[in-house]
């Protein structure tokens, strides 16, 4: 299902097949796409990275906000880790991905798997995967901090 450029310009990261994993909502879903991307309006010319979830209601695509079902929220701290994961071997591409095979990965989920790509539907991808490198490496500090709490909580509770 081909997203209209004007929501996808500045998506670097995508799942395209969350329809398919949106917990007790799955197959029968608004919600097609998670992203990670770029923000529209960086702070003092700095790129933000920013995620979100992509909603269809018949042929539109909607961009409001809402509140998440924490499933959801879980689900795009996964897409968060796997793809901080990425970047730090990303170097190896002369892109930092292989336009010929976007594929990330392909993550197992209740039955199915979510679909973690680099979004090549994005006309700008080049520069726009160099400007969500560079952010991720800039605020790795504090991800990173957030990232280790998180997995020392989820160790705490036997995850």
């Amino acid at each position: 299902m081909k997203i209209p450029t004007t929501l996808t310009e500045k998506s670097v990261i995508v799942s395209d097949n969350y329809e398919r994993i949106d917990g007790r909502n799955a197959y029968h879903t608004d919600v097609k796409r998670l992203s990670l991307g770029l923000s529209q309006k960086g702070e003092q010319g700095k790129a933000d990275i920013t995620a979100k979830i992509w909603k269809q209601i018949g042929e539109e695509w909607s961009n409001k906000s809402e509140e998440l079902p924490i499933h959801r929220v879980i689900d795009l701290a996964i897409l968060i880790c796997k793809s901080s994961q990425y970047f730090q071997d990303a170097y190896r591409f002369p892109k930092l991905y292989e336009p010929e095979n976007p594929k990330v990965d392909r993550i197992g989920l209740q039955g199915d798997a979510m679909d973690v790509s680099i979004c090549i539907e994005n006309p700008m991808i080049d520069e726009d995967i160099k400007l969500f490198s560079q952010a991720l490496s800039d605020n790795g500090e504090m991800i990173g901090e957030r990232l280790r709490v998180l997995s020392r909580l989820l160790k705490e509770m036997g995850y």
